[in-house]
């Protein structure tokens, strides 16, 4: 037996709307990451969000929660988005080139303010929340460089796990203080020679 089907209208239905927490984080993002973590007060945020005061402090408890949701966030989505871009490949050495062409796509974006852990190091105290997260981050981005390299078969993937990660770092700093994106295509010529160099 035939079913009628449904008749549509052609609206779809309104986004749902983002928790406090969610807006909280959203506006941190925009904010922490244009201005800095340190130069943005939590009434800025909070403005930008379009919350109640008491709204951050029932999500979060205080600003330094929230700076760590925010880095806790950047964290995740990088190391997310070059795994996915690692991932489209199955030879090693097109695996690492991933990376840095994932960086590239980053590094020309006009929202680009350079990395968000080095901004929010920069004037952080040491042994605090920041910096913990800092080391983390590195932590996971510099194990995924030295299995990388493993994968190419170098004799020492350490040393060029290590290397690797250096050009990554240098092409940040590079592109954010002379304001170039193309410094990527130095990047990944500076990658060629430490595979060569690796594979010899």
């Amino acid at each position: 037996m035939a079913t009628a089907a449904r008749a549509t209208t052609g609206t779809s239905a309104p986004a749902p709307r983002r928790s406090a927490r969610q807006r909280l984080l959203d506006a941190a993002d925009e904010l922490f990451y244009d201005e800095g973590v340190h130069t943005v007060g939590i009434d800025r945020v909070i403005e930008h969000a379009g919350v109640a005061k008491a709204s951050l402090y029932n999500a979060f408890g205080s600003k330094d929660e929230l700076v760590q949701a925010y880095l806790d966030g950047r964290h995740a989505r990088t190391i997310a988005r070059l795994r996915a871009a690692v991932q489209q490949h199955s030879d090693p050495v097109a695996r690492v080139y991933a990376v840095f062409d994932a960086q590239a796509e980053i590094l020309a974006q006009p929202s680009f303010r350079g990395c968000a852990f080095i901004s929010a190091s920069a004037e952080a105290p040491p042994g605090g929340m920041i910096e913990h997260a800092v080391e983390a981050y590195r932590a996971e981005l510099r194990e995924l460089f030295t299995n990388l390299a493993a994968d190419t078969g170098a004799a020492d993937p350490r040393t060029l796990g290590r290397q690797l990660h250096l050009v990554y770092d240098g092409a940040i700093l590079s592109a954010q203080m002379d304001h170039d994106p193309s410094i990527a295509a130095e990047a990944r010529a500076a990658v060629t020679a430490l595979l060569t160099s690796a594979s010899a």
